[in-house]
């Protein structure tokens, strides 16, 4: 009963955040809620793991260095919040985006193939989703859903209407429908960086994390070249999206050596950007 309650008031404090953020609009909401994130994100509980995250990902960090990259994440994470409530502004222009490596993505839009697409919880992370549907690839994308059953709803609307509206959610069920989008002609994207309950023991950042091979049984299976995309946001309102090039299943022994390979691009990803990636993830647990 007390888990319900807490999850019904958190829900109510969000979708109060929601509303007062898209009365006050974007610029503003922005500026407020990556102030708020900075101050009060540092005091909660995941603060340990965001601690001992950056302990693996590099040791000789300095204390300013892992307190900026702290900073900035928590900056990033109160703008990508409260652009939920916006993702219909982002769904109608494009002047808050640019494409890199579009010479990557256009086999697919051109030949009108089917790929794997894979990254991480990047700056806004949804954008990445979002503008590969509107190449009009038919996109299927692999979700997490929320532990707090008030919000979780509304969230999947808003990816379902804005984001892409084929929304799988992970678990065998979920596995079926993948191979059921795949035999209709449809891409799938998901996200690699979080740790699976079921997955293979890999090294991330030098220390053995549980890892989906999900990416990697489907390119071998049904022959489909997997596409990293990466995010980065650029002064708060404009960001820059990046296909890297395509990684043929051919070219790997097995599974697990491709999804080693994908595991080494995600933490080139990760470098390039550390303060735009969440932390806050337990991925070693």
């Amino acid at each position: 009963m007390s888990k319900k309650i807490n999850y019904f008031l958190q829900a109510v404090i969000i979708y109060f955040f929601f509303l007062i953020g898209r009365i006050l609009g974007i610029f503003l909401s922005r500026k407020i809620f990556s102030f708020l994130f900075s101050k009060i994100g540092p005091l909660i509980k995941s603060k340990e793991v965001v601690n001992y995250n950056l302990k693996l990902f590099n040791k000789d960090l300095s204390i300013s260095e892992r307190e900026n990259i702290k900073k900035d994440m928590w900056r990033n994470y109160g703008m990508t919040f409260i652009e939920y409530v916006f993702l219909d502004k982002f769904k109608k222009r494009n002047s808050h985006i640019t494409i890199k490596g579009e010479e990557n993505l256009s086999p697919i839009i051109k030949g009108n193939r089917q790929a794997i697409f894979i990254s991480g919880h990047f700056a806004n992370f949804e954008l990445m989703s979002m503008e590969i549907s509107k190449k009009n690839i038919n996109l299927a994308t692999i979700y997490r859903p929320l532990n707090n059953f008030f919000l979780n709803p509304f969230m999947e609307f808003l990816r379902k209407k804005y984001v892409c509206k084929n929304q799988i959610k992970k678990g065998i069920n979920g596995v079926r429908q993948t191979i059921d989008f795949i035999n209709n002609q449809h891409s799938v994207a998901l996200m690699i960086d979080q740790r699976v309950s079921e997955g293979e023991l890999i090294n991330f950042f030098e220390k053995p994390a549980l890892t989906t091979t999900l990416p990697a049984h489907l390119s071998k299976k049904y022959n489909l070249p997997i596409i990293p995309v990466f995010i980065q946001r650029i002064n708060d309102d404009k960001f820059v999206i990046e296909f890297k090039e395509k990684i043929e299943a051919k070219d790997y022994r097995n599974k697990l050596d491709l999804t080693k390979k994908l595991n080494s691009i995600l933490e080139d990803l990760i470098k390039h950007n550390p303060n735009q990636w969440i932390w806050t993830h337990n991925r070693w647990k």
